[in-house]
């Protein structure tokens, strides 16, 4: 079914669609004229699909009367299988890792070409970290990212080594340089990063297998991997062999 649109045989549900996909990790705020722009819809249109929506809880106006994303989808969003039933699973495991190290824990999942991140456990020790639950990173600039990236599909492969974004000027953006240190996450069990999201922040993460199949990463952020980097990957590999064990343990047969 259409509706009245600049864009004759678009549904009602594409136009909705467009309105929740108009925010993203750089536009979670958005005005109504900037939420039409972005969504490419009339003023019209989105005045009255975010009306909609913000009844439905699933945007809500602030005091500024600007719109964000509403805890209606943060609820709907906590239904998704591996929300809930992996970030249950992994949560002690994770909780016995900051404890033994202190630093900022992460649990992230692949989700098309970028790191989705299902859980984070903030550290003590000062180090920038962007990365916030539900947050979306570049794969080739994150430690979970490149354990991702390295057990991805050859055609997400292919997409993300064909379009690497600077973020920091320590992030590797020479695609033959990434594709080896890929080969050598395969190898080697675990992947690093120096500065290449955030200054002054590195990471060190490793594969969660449930049987044969890479399902998250688990990730540590610290000031620096000189020379905890062995007792890390150690640390990060039990963690991730119980939440792998615990987690194929409870999937249906």
């Amino acid at each position: 079914m259409a509706g009245n649109t600049s864009r004759p045989g678009v549904s009602v549900a594409s136009r909705v669609l467009a309105v929740l996909g108009a925010f993203d990790d750089a536009h979670r705020s958005l005005s109504l004229t900037q939420l039409a722009a972005r969504a490419d819809l009339p003023l019209a249109t989105a005045h009255r699909l975010a009306g909609e929506l913000t009844g439905f809880g699933a945007l809500r106006r602030t005091p500024s009367g600007a719109y964000v994303i509403g805890r209606r989808m943060w609820s709907l969003g906590l239904l998704a299988p591996v929300q809930t039933d992996l970030r249950e699973t992994a949560s002690p495991f994770l909780h016995d890792l900051y404890a033994a190290t202190l630093a900022t824990v992460h649990l992230a999942v692949r989700d098309a070409d970028q790191v989705l991140y299902l859980d984070r456990i903030a550290g003590h020790r000062s180090v920038p970290v962007v990365s916030t639950v539900g947050s979306r990173l570049p794969m080739h600039a994150t430690g979970v990212g490149k354990v991702l990236l390295a057990h991805a599909p050859a055609d997400v492969q292919q997409a993300v080594l064909a379009s690497l974004s600077r973020v920091t000027p320590y992030t590797v953006t020479h695609a033959p340089r990434l594709r080896e240190q890929l080969r050598r996450v395969r190898s080697d069990g675990y992947a690093t990063t120096v500065e290449e999201m955030s200054l002054g922040a590195c990471s060190v993460a490793v594969p969660v297998f449930a049987g044969q199949r890479v399902e998250a990463a688990l990730g540590i952020v610290v000031p620096t991997l000189k020379r905890d980097r062995a007792r890390l990957v150690s640390a990060l590999q039990v963690a991730a062999h119980g939440i792998g064990r615990s987690y194929a343990a409870d999937q249906p047969v």
